[in-house]
């Protein structure tokens, strides 16, 4: 048997846990100010991230699909800036008696401020087990067709939202988390993004559309633009009113998607009056875990 290990950045259960998420993510405990500024976001939401429990159930129908295929494997799941952390779930791995690992997080494009980012802490906690596991690393699946299939078809429920006349007139923003220039030069992030929303649009059909960047952190340095606000107001001055905002980056609802999306920048497009829809996330659409599991697949194979 093996172990299959999805790898998300995390999210609180509840707004007790905000805190420890805030903590983990700047290495010190967060100011009264931001703690209680983002629970405000958590409550407008729900009160929690629905982030792990939708990757604890992407990582259930992945095992299923894997183990109908004739494969073994337990699923497990790593978080990086919540429970169960990476370290503790590597921990249970070893505690079941398991020495191999088939780890995928759930970032579709590469980057060292995420992929890379998993892969080390994976290898830093596996040091720290004295090495005792397999480790096998999945990576740079944003133009896997079936991934692309998996993106279109949620574009589509997307385009459903507006009338056919409304339609006809629609404007899609694909969007993924922003990141600091200071990266760009030697980061495949940015190319990713740009390659899988070519081949989408290859399958969706004409529509125009534009890059944008969204929830950049805080700090002085530049982030990487356009952000999402600039470009409605930008594409608002020509006269466009129907949006659908495709959150690309993303496979699963959290607080970048719920809150920075559906409340912070449907405002935004309400008081420009345009009206802003979003493509549904992919979460544990049929289409999404099947791509996984050929990912998987196929990188066994050619392992």
């Amino acid at each position: 048997m093996k172990a299959l290990l999805l790898l998300a950045f995390g999210g609180p259960r509840s707004l007790e846990e905000v805190e420890f998420l805030l903590t983990c993510l700047f290495g010190r405990k967060p100011s009264p100010e931001l703690l209680e500024r983002v629970k405000q976001r958590y409550r407008l939401i729900g009160g929690c991230s629905p982030l792990p429990a939708v990757t604890e159930r992407q990582a259930r129908a992945l095992e299923e699909k894997l183990n109908s295929r004739g494969y073994l494997f337990k699923f497990y799941v790593g978080m990086r800036y919540s429970q169960p952390l990476i370290e503790e779930t590597l921990k249970e791995i070893l505690r079941d008696g398991i020495k191999e690992v088939v780890a995928i997080p759930m970032a579709p494009f590469r980057s060292r401020f995420s992929t890379v980012a998993y892969k080390e802490e994976l290898n830093r906690a596996n040091k720290t087990s004295g090495e005792k596991l397999t480790i096998t690393f999945i990576e740079g699946w944003c133009a896997h067709p079936l991934f692309l299939q998996a993106v279109t078809e949620r574009v589509e429920e997307g385009l459903k939202q507006f009338t056919p006349e409304e339609r006809r007139r629609v404007h899609l923003i694909f969007t993924a988390h922003s990141l600091p220039e200071s990266v760009i030069g030697t980061d495949p992030y940015v190319q990713d993004m740009k390659e899988s929303v070519d081949e989408v649009l290859k399958r969706v059909g004409p529509f125009p559309w534009h890059l944008a960047f969204q929830s950049k952190g805080g700090g002085t340095g530049r982030w990487i633009a356009p952000d999402v606000e600039s470009i409605l107001v930008e594409i608002n001055k020509i006269g466009i009113r129907e949006v659908l905002i495709v959150p690309i980056g993303f496979v699963s609802d959290h607080i970048e998607v719920l809150y920075d999306i559906d409340i912070l920048y449907k405002e935004k497009a309400e008081s420009l009056g345009m009206i802003l829809k979003r493509s549904p996330s992919l979460n544990c659409s049929e289409r999404f875990i099947e791509a996984l599991a050929t990912i998987v697949e196929e990188h066994m194979v050619m392992g």
